[in-house]
């Protein structure tokens, strides 16, 4: 009884670390691949950092890019460094929006 359990337990854990195997050994075209996935969807519901107009929208940006984020980095453990270079703009934009808000409240 004790080595069955013993048995299936060691199979139940060899799953899950193959798995993780695939994931970090991507290739460079499932790399390619996930960076155009991401960049076709950023550039089709995002507008660029310099364009927006207001901190809620910034915020929403924000919100929306970091849970893409960790989405990607669930399912491909990979994210493109683009991805975050991208939502570092984004959080100075709206640095400089809490910054012009903080001012206008103060002065």
């Amino acid at each position: 009884m004790c080595n069955n359990a013993h048995i299936n337990f060691v199979l139940i854990n060899k799953k899950p670390y193959n798995c993780v195997l695939i994931h970090i050994y991507m290739n460079s075209f499932e790399m390619k691949k996930v960076e155009m996935e991401l960049r076709n969807f950023t550039v089709r519901n995002f507008e660029k950092p310099s364009n927006c107009r207001n901190a809620a929208q910034i915020r929403f940006y924000i919100s929306e890019l970091c849970s893409k984020i960790e989405e990607y980095e669930k399912r491909f453990n990979y994210v493109p460094d683009w991805a975050y270079a991208l939502l570092n703009q984004y959080t100075i934009v709206q640095n400089s929006f809490v910054h012009l808000e903080f001012v206008k409240c103060y002065a």
